[in-house]
């Protein structure tokens, strides 16, 4: 079985025989068991779920019987260890404050997955606590599961913080997985290390069951080999959640099959406008982008460029802001509700457990940001309601929704972001930012695709737009991705070379 096949080819490989649930299930647990905690060591899956073997045979089982779910049906899957599940895994988004906390019921969107037939493989490794902990933060490592490592060039950062699920697909650990982005966690992570990643518009997928940064700006999403995969995957996780008031979105506005529309070789009628300003970087990380403009006009896109399109120094000052008061407020709300499991239950109690812990959980970096959040005030204060307008209005009134009318876009094209930086476990990340921050913030979709390598190292290309063209923008990467074939499976080298 190789490990590059997509979701269509493994299902006609069950349909025929050639394969099972089970099979794919004990070939995707041998290959984590060769290369993530052995081999090049990748750690990238921070718990196994005991129950998958079983759940594979029942599957199976559905499949002798004629009962196929649909296009997940035995895929094996891994999600991102902040995601609840109520079974043999925990959920401590890698830290050791929460070791050993069951959740006492499936997130929202794990319930979908079940429901769809996917089998959860496990809990992929991530940043601690979503990157939302220390100033001096490492992409990647956590105290429950290390450092996760970029397969295509080991000492390289995976960036974070859905690194695990990102390495986990590159390095063919699960078909795909699931990450969760608050701002860059799916699309950085997804483009160092040469996947798919879809952060899909806030309110097609539940936030509920997971553990959050800010209500305004989290949300999961597909992480992929590619964007027909991405879209399969997408489709399972969207949906309408009564205890998720996001996901009430227009009837208009929803998408029952993303991958429909992934058939059009061609982008005849579509304008493009290309924010150089969002990623700029050397040389060779420049050519992947003119290949890239090249390749959309190969493809009959009509191409802007450049338009005008930065983030003002005061978003992302409003930005902090409303991640400080929300992540106080939400990590709080959904640290009360644990159980006897968790042994912590509130902010102030986390911050308390990682002094008395220091050695094991802050050898490398800190807690400001944790500090600085339990420091605020609630969600009614003057300070929280003046960022959160100031976020909306530049991310989006006089941000995205203002260049897309001007120049009459059907989307916004960048470079993702410069190559994968060194791991630095004394300095922290010092990657060069990409073009995350208006979409997240405005709570827009955003995709990456694998598009070239600089250095030896993949670069992605994104494209983002407004509100609800989650699936115009699934078309265009897919032409995009039809077009250029960039993607290359990794080469787990210890070192980067000037050659992909």
């Amino acid at each position: 079985m190789q490990s590059e096949l997509g979701i269509e080819q493994l299902q006609e490989a069950m349909s025929s025989g050639r394969a099972s649930a089970r099979s794919l299930t004990e070939f995707h647990l041998d290959r984590i068991e060769r290369m993530d905690r052995s081999g090049p060591e990748l750690r990238a899956v921070l718990a196994l779920n005991p129950d998958a073997r079983s759940i594979a045979d029942d599957l199976d089982a559905e499949r002798r019987r004629g009962a196929i779910r649909g296009p997940l049906h035995g895929i094996p899957l891994l999600i991102k260890g902040n995601i609840d599940t109520a079974d043999g895994m925990t959920t401590t988004a890698g830290s050791l404050a929460l070791s050993g906390h069951v959740a006492s019921a499936d997130a929202f969107l794990v319930r979908r997955l079940r429901a769809a037939g996917a089998v959860l493989l496990g809990k992929a490794n991530l940043s601690e606590w979503a990157n939302f902990r220390g100033r001096r933060s490492i992409s990647g490592w956590s105290s429950e599961g290390g450092q996760t490592r970029n397969p295509y060039v080991l000492d390289r950062s995976p960036c974070g913080s859905s690194s695990g699920s990102a390495v986990a697909v590159a390095a063919g650990l699960c078909v795909a997985a699931v990450g969760t982005e608050t701002d860059g966690s799916i699309v950085c992570p997804s483009h160092v290390n040469g996947i798919v990643g879809v952060k899909p518009t806030l309110g097609t997928i539940s936030r509920r069951g997971i553990i959050p940064i800010a209500h305004s700006q989290d949300t999961a999403g597909p992480m992929a080999r590619s964007v027909r995969d991405a879209a399969l995957l997408l489709r399972a996780l969207a949906g309408a959640d009564p205890c998720d008031p996001a996901t009430h979105i227009p009837i208009a506005a929803r998408v029952m099959d993303y991958a429909q529309g992934l058939v059009a070789a061609r982008l005849d009628g579509v304008r493009l406008g290309i924010a150089r300003d969002l990623a700029a970087g050397r040389p060779a990380v420049n050519d992947v982008l003119e290949a890239s403009i090249a390749a959309l006009h190969g493809l009959g896109a009509t191409v802007v460029d450049p338009i005008p399109l930065n983030v003002p120094d005061a978003l992302r000052a409003s930005e902090l802001e409303v991640l400080m008061h929300e992540f106080k407020h939400d990590v709080n709300t959904y640290l009360d509700g644990l159980g006897p499991t968790a042994a912590v239950h509130s902010l102030s109690q986390v911050i308390e457990f990682n002094r008395a812990h220091r050695e094991q959980v802050m050898p490398f970096f800190g807690q400001e940001a944790m500090i600085e959040a339990e420091a605020r005030g609630p969600l009614n204060s003057p300070a929280y309601r003046e960022a959160r307008a100031t976020c909306r209005r530049l991310a989006r009134d006089e941000g995205l929704d203002a260049v897309v009318r001007t120049h009459r876009l059907d989307a916004i094209v960048s470079l993702s972001g410069g190559p994968a930086w060194l791991i630095d476990h004394v300095h922290g990340d010092y990657g060069v930012a990409g073009p995350s921050a208006l979409p997240a913030i405005s709570g827009y979709p955003h995709i990456t695709v694998p598009a070239g390598f600089a250095y030896g190292l993949p670069i992605g290309l994104s494209f983002f737009g407004p509100a609800y063209s989650d699936a115009a923008l699934l078309r265009i990467a897919g032409a995009f991705e039809s077009a250029t074939r960039a993607r290359r499976r990794p080469r787990y080298l210890r070192h980067a070379t000037s050659r992909p």
